[in-house]
């Protein structure tokens, strides 16, 4: 029986990990976010509340459940809050990292680290593994140094990157681009959307599976785990568009500039999967998988 720590549970990848593992015999699920837990679901796994810019409370938590693996999904994602307000994008994706790594070190827990390809500055996307941070934002650079904590540790540990991750959560209390772009072409309404930024949309299940493989063969070093197709940001919402035979009309292309975003973002990014395909069996959805597959659990409320 392995014991499994997730932080993040509430959120949209920690929902998916919680939901992949809560029936398996072979693990004992321990879910943590802060707060009270939000997910529909509370059976199949205990549950503490856990708010990871405490060392105290993480302390207590992981010294309590001495787990033998960590997934730490959570983290403040923002990009342009993480802008506007350094110390709150400290306080969440560096000093909380130093505190769980010191933790998982105490208790010789393998460490599953969630990171970004805002580390890069998007000037030689694709990215494989060994592509060097340059991040532009200040997001980057805090998700860059919480990498290098994770690093420089004694532990056993992995980081797994990803790209702009979509997907449902319960009680659908947050959005994504999918179903933002959906909803706003459904009522008729025209969206600018940036035609100079290109990404691989990662579908929530995948990174999911992605984590959950880590944790099963027990990897070591640097993945990256995200969906195999890379668009512009505009031509992933035509991509959706064309899925809901929706007017792509009413789509405007813009320049990231005229955006007047507080964070500067890299023009292109996405993930080179040679790596996780070899050695972890990853075998992530194409896009229009993962749209079909968001619009089946939409129809049977099956998150």
């Amino acid at each position: 029986m392995k014991k499994i720590l997730v932080t993040g549970s509430n959120g949209l990848l920690g929902q998916k990990i919680v939901y992949k593992l809560k029936d398996r015999t072979d693990v004992e699920l321990i879910a943590t976010a802060r707060g009270e837990n939000r997910l529909l679901d509370q059976n199949g796994y205990t549950f503490h509340s856990l708010d990871i810019e405490s060392r105290e409370n993480v302390d207590a938590v992981i010294d309590e459940v001495k787990p033998d693996s960590i997934i730490h999904t959570a983290a403040m994602t923002q990009v342009d809050d993480c802008e506007l307000d350094h110390a709150a994008c400290d306080r969440a994706n560096v000093d909380a990292v130093q505190y769980i790594v010191d933790a998982a070190e105490r208790n010789n827990s393998h460490l599953i680290h969630i990171s970004t390809d805002f580390i890069f500055n998007g000037e030689e996307g694709p990215y494989d593994e060994e592509g060097v941070a340059d991040p532009l934002s200040y997001y980057g650079k805090a998700k860059w140094k919480g990498e290098l904590i994770v690093q420089n540790s004694k532990l056993k540990w992995v980081i797994l990157r990803t790209v702009l991750v979509y997907g449902i959560v319960d009680n659908m209390s947050r959005s994504n681009i999918v179903l933002w772009a959906k909803g706003a072409l459904e009522k008729g309404n025209p969206i600018n959307v940036v035609d100079d930024q290109f990404r691989s949309p990662t579908l929530a299940e995948d990174l999911a599976d992605g984590c959950i493989l880590a944790v099963d063969k027990s990897a070591t070093g640097i993945y990256n785990i995200s969906g195999k197709d890379q668009f512009s940001i505009i031509d992933l919402v035509r991509e959706v568009a064309d899925y809901y035979g929706l007017d792509k009309s009413l789509i405007n292309p813009v320049s990231s500039e005229t955006l007047n975003q507080a964070a500067k973002r890299p023009p292109k990014t996405g993930f080179i999967l040679d790596k996780a395909r070899k050695d972890l069996g990853y075998n992530p959805h194409s896009f229009k998988e993962g749209i079909a597959l968001m619009e089946k659990q939409l129809e049977t409320k099956n998150f």
